[in-house]
C-alpha cells in the first residue's frame, strides 16, 4: 500500500531537524584499525576516506578492551566451543554456563548477593523499572537523567513522577517526603556518571537521605543508580560511583558490559528476591534473547582483567590521559566541568559554533561528538570528549594541538 502522506510527514520532521541543526545526519562508518605503533595508540580508517587514519576521542570504551587480545581470545574461545548465539531466550534453552559464569562474577565485583545480565543498559533499566513500579510507586528522578530511564518512566506510569533539579538534594528530600503522604512504595533514580557531563551523582548523600525517609513508605524506599559510564572507569579500583563516593551499596545497580568492559550487554546486582523476582516478571529478560555466549565469557574476562592489577594500571594510566587532556583544554581557555571521569565536556554552548568545531577536528583527523539541543539543553551544546586507556600522551597532545588550530577558539 503507498504510503506517500506519512513519508511526506516524516520528510517535513527530518527537514525542521535539519533547519534546527539537530539532525544527526549520516552515520561514521569505521572500516578497519590500524593498530598502535610508534607511541600512538589505534587508529581508525572510515568508509569514503581511503587509507587516512583517526583518532578516536569519542568512544565509551573507556579501557580499550574491545581490542585487548585476551578479551578477544575469550570471546573466540566460547564461540567454538559454544556457537555465535544462544538460539532461544533465557527460560526455555537459552542459558549458557558462561551466561551464569558472568551473572556470579558481577555480583562479586559489585559485593552483591545476585546479578542478572540484559541485552544492553538500556533494556535493563526498562527491564528493572517497569516491573518493580506498581499504581501506588512514586518515582524520583533526576532531571538530567539518560533517555533511558525518561523513558522507562513512560511506560511504567508510576502513581507519582517527581523530578528534582540536577544534583539538588534539598529538593529530593522535599520529594521524598510529599511521596510518602500517598505512595506505599518509592524509588529513587540516578544516572551515576551523568554522561553528557562526565559530572556524578552524590550516591552517599542520595542514601543517606533514602535511609532516613525508608521508613515513611510500607515497601520501602529504594535507591537505583545507572552507572553505565561509571563501573570499569571510575573510582580507583573501577566500582564507579558507589566506590567514587564511598556510598553504601545502593539498591539496584545498573551498568553496561558496552563500555568499559568493551563488549555488549547491560547487567542489574542487587538482592537475590528482587533478581528471582525480575527473572519471572521482567518482558526485556524473559522474552529476549540474551547476549551470546562467547560475549558472556569476554566479558566475565573483561571483569576479572579489571579487577587484577592489569586493570588497576589500566586506570591509573586512564586517570593520567584524563588529567592531561583537561588541563589542555584549560590551557587554551576553553571551558570544561573539571571532574576525574574520563568524560571530558568542552562546553562551546552554541550550536553552529558546536558544529564547526566537530567539523574542524575531524579535518584534523581527531573523532569527538557534538551534542547540540535537544540532546542537551539550550546553552549547554558542547563537545564531548572521552578519554581512554588505549591513548597515549602523543594522542593527547594531537587533539589538544587541533583544537588550539581552529580559528574561532577564542569564541568557543
Amino acid at each position: 500500500m503507498p504510503y506517500e502522506r506519512l513519508e511526506q510527514a516524516l520528510a517535513a520532521e527530518l527537514a525542521e531537524q535539519e533547519r534546527a541543526g539537530t539532525r544527526k545526519g549520516a552515520e561514521a562508518v569505521i572500516v578497519g584499525v590500524v593498530p598502535p605503533a610508534d607511541g600512538r595508540g589505534p587508529r581508525y580508517l572510515l568508509q569514503d576516506e581511503g587509507d587516512r587514519p583517526f583518532l578516536r576521542m569519542n568512544s565509551n570504551g573507556y579501557l580499550g578492551l574491545a581490542l585487548d587480545s585476551e578479551i578477544v581470545g575469550a570471546e573466540e574461545a566460547a564461540s567454538r566451543a559454544y556457537g555465535v548465539g544462544p538460539g532461544a531466550v533465557r527460560f526455555i534453552s537459552g542459558t549458557w554456563a558462561p551466561h551464569v559464569a558472568l551473572e556470579n562474577r558481577l555480583a562479586a565485583f559489585h559485593d552483591r548477593a545476585a546479578g542478572m545480565i540484559f541485552s544492553s543498559a538500556y533494556a535493563t533499566v526498562l527491564g528493572v523499572l517497569v516491573p518493580l513500579i506498581t499504581e501506588r510507586t512514586a518515582v524520583i528522578s533526576d532531571a538530567l537523567n539518560h533517555n533511558c530511564i525518561i523513558n522507562a518512566l513512560r511506560l511504567a506510569r508510576p502513581a507519582e513522577k517527581h523530578v528534582y533539579a540536577h544534583l539538588d538534594m534539598a529538593e529530593l528530600e522535599r520529594a521524598m517526603e510529599a511521596a510518602a503522604k500517598t505512595c506505599q512504595r518509592a524509588i529513587v533514580v540516578t544516572d551515576g556518571i551523568f554522561s553528557m557531563r562526565g559530572d556524578h551523582a552524590p550516591l552517599d548523600e542520595i542514601m543517606a537521605l533514602a535511609e532516613k525517609h525508608d521508613g515513611d513508605f510500607a515497601e520501602n524506599l529504594l535507591v537505583m543508580a545507572d552507572d553505565s559510564h561509571g563501573v570499569g572507569a571510575f573510582g580507583r579500583t573501577g566500582r564507579g560511583t558507589e566506590e567514587f563516593t564511598a556510598s553504601p551499596p545502593v539498591d539496584l545497580l545498573v551498568a553496561t558490559l558496552g563500555k568499559a568492559f568493551g563488549v555488549n550487554g547491560g547487567y542489574l546486582v542487587a538482592g537475590r528476591t528482587i533478581v528471582d523476582f525480575l527473572r519471572e516478571r521482567s518482558p526485556l529478560y524473559v522474552y529476549s534473547n540474551p547476549i551470546t555466549p562467547g560475549e558472556a565469557a569476554a566479558a566475565e574476562a573483561a571483569v576479572s582483567l579489571v579487577a587484577g592489577a592489569r586493570g588497576q594500571a589500566m586506570l591509573a594510566h586512564l586517570r593520567a590521559m584524563t588529567r592531561r587532556f583537561e588541563s589542555g583544554l584549560v590551557a587554551l581557555g576553553y571551558e570544561t566541568i573539571p571532574g576525574e571521569h574520563p568524560v571530558v565536556p568542552l562546553m562551546v554552548r552554541d550550536t553552529p559554533r558546536t558544529s564547526a568545531l566537530v567539523a574542524h577536528l575531524r579535518a584534523a583527523g581527531v573523532l569527538a561528538t557534538g551534542l547540540n539541543f535537544p540532546v542537551v539543553p539550550r546553552g549547554d551544546e558542547e563537545i564531548r570528549f572521552q578519554i581512554s586507556a588505549d591513548h597515549t600522551e602523543a594522542d593527547i597532545d594531537e587533539a589538544v594541538a587541533a583544537l588550539q588550530s581552529f580559528p574561532g577558539r577564542g569564541d568557543a
